[in-house]
Formats: structure tokens, C-alpha cells, sequence
């Protein structure tokens, strides 16, 4: 079946079903369990299914063996994969603080690198490193245990990752004061599966509460199923597992009216929100039944999780952060990553689709393939689960979802595209044009095709403008986009023998001074090295925006010195980055791996003007 035949049936699958959504008035929400013993019930009612499934799976398998003539030999497994008011952080949604590996406190910039906590005072024209703490208990063993995401509110800083050894998300609590001293303040483990994802993040801050989405897979199969429900425990060093607590009782437990699929996982996509008004931090969970398959955004008032049930049949859930009960709405296709979502000013919530996709877990994200469209609902059309977007609802749109789509909302568009063969070309070679697609999400207008001589690896918006940044053969080039009533090439600056040194989206950071003007900064390599999670940190270089022209200011550079022996015991991969362009109290900044790094602007061009090492000091065996 082609691709077209695919996005026609599922469409007029869709438009069959418009007429049950008229048929319910919006407001309604899914449905909650009565009670634990409702929620008991029906889960051991799964529980029967699945067993029964898989003694008829088994009973097969065993007639298939014996019809063979030739003894067959079993393939193994594959082994399992393992503020401030002044922001430092590009953030996709204004309000929504998102984890990150440096924030600044008052006058100090807090680091997060390899399993420790380090403060740089930078107020008052100083850079001086200041006091450096583990990023997990005193006593606790953190092998095994990642800590990739750090938030501050007021003068609690929040660490956050994952334990593989613990099962389950870590969140380490640290006090810092006026003088950037930090001290630890207590742990909590939060029971979840892996939230790892190449491109999105695990957590959020949103006025002083920390949200975290993580999915959580029940086993029907084997033991109790609720020892895989919400969970919260205050980490000591005799915790065993029956000190987690549930967060999310049966009646903040929802379901659709969709029945779980034999023989597929069934997931508690979780949304916890913990208050951090209190030194005892507490936290309260909603969760609704899906599949697995997920991707998930996060707005100034709601959570969306798309789940993904098989082929196009999806679903997306909105959990409200204030408690009150999810409504869903049954979908089509499947989005790229985060940035596919915009819930718009105007009451509705646009997604860029493709017929295709698995979620963003681990690097998922990346994948995908099928036609795309737009869809944009109003988010009154959420209700029980049981309506479906109407056809109508979804504006076909050109281009495959090919691998590594980029894609962002910038003021009154959408703006996607592919990399291309970027870095399989050398430099003399013809290289094919490839489209930026540019789409006003609001209307029905036409949509623009913008041909650009370089794959689209990152978008980022520029004010109300954007800059699109990909490789050509060995060079990266920068192309300014106006958007104004069409989209248009501006300008374009290409930074010879370069690569991307970061593809994260807190890799970049833009600093407005007018509506028109403003620095760019961007960690680059050689176009000859490739990013790696253990190499040391390159460069960061600096464009000047000028009305849309972008001229080059320099770059800031890491010492080619070999690393530090830091006797890292935790958390030693890069897996965030470790490099980050950085704008604040009027200064500019590189951080380099273990190195900050001040420069000036002088005569047109960023200068080095010093640098600092916060690297730690090994203890020496003697």
C-alpha cells in the first residue's frame, strides 16, 4: 500500500467517526477507578487474559516444533539498551523552565558534570569558583546511576537521574546560598521506567513545582502488578522497597474505553508534581492505561502524551498539572519529538504528524518515515477518550518524515525539514538542494518550500524570525529565514571545515538587544570530528544578527589540554553535552567542559578575556 492509499484511509477512517465526536458535548474527562478494588479487578481480569494468551502462544509454538523436520536453533536475545529571573537556558515554551546541565543562581553559575555540583561566581565581574559538592547522598553508592538534569527554585536546587541499580527516577535536593556554598539536603526515588531521551527532557519547573512525565510498564504476567504503580520514597542508607509509598491512588488512575492489546505492553503514562515550597518535598501522581509508544510536551498548564497503539492508531492524553481529571481524544500518526507541539493562544493544540513513529525514547526520535500532515484541534474537543479529530482536523502536508527531522514552531509558523546526506559528502561533490517547509498553522494558506543548498540539522527561532543551521560536505552553513506574510530566505553565513558540536536544543542560545538585533552562540567542531560522549569540548562560536544578516563574531575555545583525572564515580558520559554558549549580566560566556571561559567583544570580534577551571582535584594514593 503507498503512502498516499495509507494517509487516505486513515482519513476517511477518521471522517466515519466525526460524527460520534458531535455526539458528545465537550468537558468530559476519562473516567477514574471507583476504588482499589475496582482497579484490582480489572486488573486481574488483564492479568487472566494475558495468561491465557500466552499458553495458547506457548501450545503453538510447541505444535510448530513438532512439525518441523529439522531441529531449529533459537536466536539469542538482543541485550537490552542500556531561576533566576536572567534564563541560560533555551527553553521551547516560555514559563516552562526545563532541566538542564547550568542554571545561575543570583551571582553564581551552577555547573552539573560527571556526578558532581560545582558554583562559579560571576556577579560583580568576577570568575571564581566557588564550591563544588557530589550530586547524590553522602553514602549512597552511585555507580549505576546517571544524574543528567538539574533545576533551581529560589535556594533549592533539584538534581535529577536515573538509577538502573534503584530502578527508578533520582531526585537529590541541595540547598545554596547567597555565597554559591551548597550543602545536601535529602534524596527521594521516584519508581519509573528509563525517561532517556536524545532530544527531550525529563523535567520541568513551572512556578515553583518540579513535573516530571514517565511511562511505567505493568507486568500482568508475573507477581504484583501493583509494584509497578507511582511510587515515592526518602532515600536512607537501609531503604529497601517497601518504603515507596503510591502517589496515585486508583481514583487518579484513568483508562479509555480502548482494551488493552493482547499480547503488547500496557504503560502508566505518569505525570508527578512535586511542591518544593516545603523542605519535605511532596508529590502527587495522575496516570492513564496505553500503550507504550510515547512522546510527550509540556505546556504552561497541561502535559500531552501521545501514545502510539499500533501502525497509525494513536491516541493523545492532556493531564492537567493542577490535578483535576485527563480528557483524550483518538488520533492519527505519529509526532517527531516535543517540538511537533504548539497549544497556541487560541484554544487549540497543533501537532506536525508522520503516518509513522515510535515514540521519543532513547533516540526513537530520530526515527520515523510516511506521509505528514498538521493536525490542530481544539483542546475543548478533548473529552472521554472516546472521540476521534475529524478528518477535517488534519491538513496533509508535503515532504517524508525521513530520519532526523527537525521541526519548530516560530511565531505564526511551522517550520520543518530533513539533514540530508550531510556528512556523507566531501566538499567537491554535487550537493542536492533540500527543502525547508514553512507553514502558517493557523490558516489553510498554501504551503512554501524553501530551497536551501544544506541539510537542515537544527531550527531555532530568532525573535520573530529564524536561523536554520546545517552541513554542506565538510562546512555549516547558518541561513537567516524572515517570516513575515511569506517565508523567505534572508541570508547565509557559512563557517568553513565546521561541524555541529552539540545537537541538543540547550546547545544553542540566542540574545535578543532590540527586536532586530542579537548574538548568536553555538558550540562547533572540526568538520573532520564528530560529537562523542567522552570527547572533550571544542568551541562555541558567535554569530552577530543584524536585521537578519549574520556576520561572524569568533569563537571561544577549549584548551587542546588532555582532561582532568577527576576520579569521576558517577554519571562519567556526556550523554547532555558539556558545552554552552552563554549570555548574562551583560557578559559572554563559553563553557567548555570543565573550562569557563569570558569574552569581550572588541573591535567587531569576541576576544578571550580569561578563563577559569572548576575542574575537581583526584585524591592521589600514596
Amino acid at each position: 500500500m503507498s503512502s498516499v492509499l495509507k494517509i487516505t484511509l486513515i482519513l476517511s477512517l477518521l471522517l466515519s467517526a466525526g460524527s460520534h465526536a458531535a455526539d458528545t458535548a465537550p468537558g468530559k474527562t476519562l473516567p477514574a477507578f471507583a476504588s482499589e478494588q475496582a482497579l484490582s479487578s480489572y486488573l486481574q481480569q488483564l492479568q487472566a487474559r494475558q495468561a491465557a494468551l500466552q499458553r495458547e502462544q506457548q501450545k503453538l509454538q510447541r505444535a510448530t516444533a513438532q512439525s518441523m523436520s529439522a531441529p531449529m536453533v533459537a536466536k539469542a536475545a538482543p541485550a537490552a539498551s542500556a531561576e533566576a529571573a536572567e534564563s541560560v537556558t533555551n527553553v521551547q515554551t516560555a514559563g516552562v523552565d526545563e532541566g538542564g546541565i547550568v542554571k545561575l543562581h543570583g551571582k553564581h553559575l551552577v555547573m552539573l558534570r560527571r556526578g558532581k555540583l560545582f558554583t562559579v561566581q560571576v556577579g560583580g565581574n568576577a570568575l571564581q569558583p566557588v564550591s563544588s559538592l557530589d550530586a547524590y547522598a553522602p553514602g549512597s553508592a552511585p555507580s549505576g546511576s546517571w544524574y543528567d538534569e538539574m533545576l533551581i527554585d529560589g535556594d533549592t536546587l533539584v538534581v535529577i537521574g536515573y538509577s538502573y541499580s534503584r530502578g527508578g527516577t533520582e531526585i537529590g535536593l541541595f540547598d545554596i546560598d547567597a555565597d554559591g556554598k551548597l550543602a545536601y539536603r535529602s534524596t527521594y526515588h521516584l519508581r519509573s521506567n528509563d525517561y532517556y531521551s536524545s532530544r527531550n527532557y525529563a523535567s520541568r519547573l513551572i512556578g515553583g513545582k518540579l513535573v516530571f512525565y514517565s511511562p511505567l510498564s505493568l507486568n500482568l504476567r508475573r507477581g504484583d502488578p501493583f509494584g509497578g504503580f507511582p511510587a515515592l520514597r526518602r532515600w536512607r542508607p537501609d531503604a529497601v522497597p517497601s518504603d515507596f509509598k503510591r502517589i496515585a491512588p486508583a481514583t487518579r488512575i484513568y483508562r479509555t474505553d480502548e482494551e488493552p492489546e493482547p499480547g503488547f505492553g500496557l504503560t502508566l503514562h505518569t505525570v508527578t508534581v512535586c511542591d518544593l515550597a516545603q523542605r519535605d518535598m511532596r508529590c502527587e501522581a495522575t496516570a492513564v492505561m496505553g500503550p507504550q509508544g510515547r512522546v510527550f510536551y509540556v505546556s504552561g498548564e497541561s502535559v500531552f502524551v501521545w501514545s502510539t497503539r499500533r501502525g497509525s492508531d494513536s491516541g493523545v492524553f492532556r493531564i492537567p498539572l493542577d490535578g483535576t481529571a485527563p480528557s483524550a481524544l483518538k488520533v492519527a500518526g505519529a509526532p517527531v519529538d516535543q517540538f511537533s507541539f504548539l497549544e497556541s493562544g487560541d484554544g487549540y493544540l497543533n501537532v506536525l504528524l508522520r503516518a509513522e513513529g515510535q515514540g521519543d525514547a532513547m533516540w526513537d526520535g530520530t526515527r520515523g518515515r510516511g506521509d505528514m500532515a498538521l493536525l490542530r484541534v481544539p483542546l475543548t474537543s478533548f473529552s472521554d477518550g472516546r472521540d476521534s479529530a475529524p478528518a477535517s482536523s488534519y491538513r496533509a502536508l508535503p515532504g517524508g518524515g525521513g530520519y532526523g527531522l527537525q521541526n519548530r514552531y516560530v511565531g505564526p509558523y511551522l517550520l520543518y525539514g530533513n539533514p540530508g546526506n550531510a556528512g556523507r559528502r566531501k566538499a567537491d561533490q554535487a550537493w542536492p538542494r533540500q527543502p525547508l517547509y514553512a507553514v502558517r498553522w493557523a490558516d489553510a494558506g498554501s504551503v512554501q518550500a524553501l530551497s536551501l543548498p544544506h541539510g537542515v540539522e537544527r531550527i531555532e527561532a530568532l525573535g520573530n524570525d529564524a536561523v536554520v543551521i546545517g552541513a554542506q560536505g565538510k562546512d555549516l552553513h547558518f541561513s537567516s529565514i524572515r517570516l513575515g506574510a511569506q517565508a523567505a530566505i534572508a541570508t547565509r553565513y557559512i563557517r568553513a571545515d565546521a561541524a555541529q558540536g552539540e545537537s541538543r536544543s540547550h546547545g544553542f542560545f540566542y540574545k535578543p538587544h532590540t527586536a532586530s538585533e542579537g548574538v548568536i552562540g553555538l558550540p562547533i567542531l572540526g568538520a573532520d570530528e564528530r560529537p562523542g560522549f567522552s570527547r572533550p569540548a571544542a568551541s562555541v562560536l558567535y554569530l552577530r544578527n543584524s536585521g537578519l544578516t549574520l556576520t561572524e563574531l569568533g569563537a571561544l575555545a577549549a584548551r587542546p589540554d588532555p582532561a582532568p583525572d577527576d576520579g569521576c564515580r558517577a554519571s562519567c558520559v556526556d550523554w547532555y553535552g558539556n558545552a554552552r554558549p552563554l549570555f548574562l549580566l551583560g557578559r559572554v560566556f563559553a563553557l567548555l567542559g570543565y573550562e569557563l571561559v569570558e569574552g569581550a567583544l572588541k573591535e567587531g570580534q569576541i576576544r578571550e578575556v580569561r578563563r577559569v577551571s572548576y575542574a575537581p582535584v583526584a585524591p592521589t594514593v600514596r
